[in-house]
């Protein structure tokens, strides 16, 4: 025999409020957590760097000519459509440029990894870094200013074909990867810069939607 239709209307939607608001809880507490391990790492790493840019450290790292430390707005619309959410927080390392790289201008290599606050796309990276000031022929800019580009690749953790709506579908674990930046010399050591790097396949595959992050970051050369 049938309840009444309003009761078991009612207690089905307290059923369902009760497992949406649990579900959320669940997420809210995933995203609390992994938020705090990225605070967490960043000033871990900041720490890790200003020590390192004293004169105490610094001919201990010879092998290392920069770190930088940044925090970027992620999948910008730009190149493409923002889809993903949240930011990233990214590291790299550059080291010098070996005698063999100089028929290429003398690049630097690189090592990076962008890690999104939101659980969106996470991304590791490698390539080569020119830095300099082009315009010295033709202006009298400050010497504090300077540009930097960079082409390599990277691998992501993200979706390749399909995925949820508020994700990028990429098309290929490894990309290519891209960056300009602008970057500013506070002291004989540290710097200042705004960069934008874009990854992608660059049309290789079917699934081709990129992701272009845009943000500031600090630098310590050793």
């Amino acid at each position: 025999m049938m309840g009444n239709p309003g009761i078991l209307l009612w207690s089905w939607g307290k059923t369902l409020r009760g497992r949406l608001v649990r579900r959320l809880r669940a997420t809210e507490a995933v995203l609390a957590v992994r938020c705090m391990c990225c605070v967490r790492l960043t000033v871990g790493l900041c720490t890790l760097a200003t020590g390192l840019a004293g004169p105490a450290h610094a001919a201990d790292l010879v092998w290392i000519d920069e770190v930088k430390l940044g925090v970027l707005a992620h999948d910008i619309r730009f190149l493409g459509n923002h889809v993903e959410p949240g930011a990233d927080l990214n590291v790299e390392v550059l080291f010098p440029s070996p005698a063999f790289l100089r028929v290429l201008w003398a690049p630097r290599p690189h090592l990076g990894l962008s890690l999104n606050t939101a659980g969106a796309t996470d991304y590791g990276y490698v390539g080569l870094t020119w830095s300099g000031r082009p315009w010295r022929p033709l202006l009298a800019l400050p010497e504090g200013r300077c540009i930097a580009g960079s082409l390599g690749g990277g691998i992501h953790d993200g979706h390749r074909n399909a995925g949820p709506p508020d994700r990028k579908i990429l098309g290929s674990r490894l990309l290519f990867r891209e960056s300009v930046e602008a970057e500013y010399q506070l002291t004989r050591r540290v710097r200042l810069s705004i960069m934008l790097d874009h990854v992608s396949n660059a049309g290789l595959v079917t699934h081709n939607q990129g992701l272009t992050n845009l943000g500031a970051r600090v630098g310590v050369t050793f």
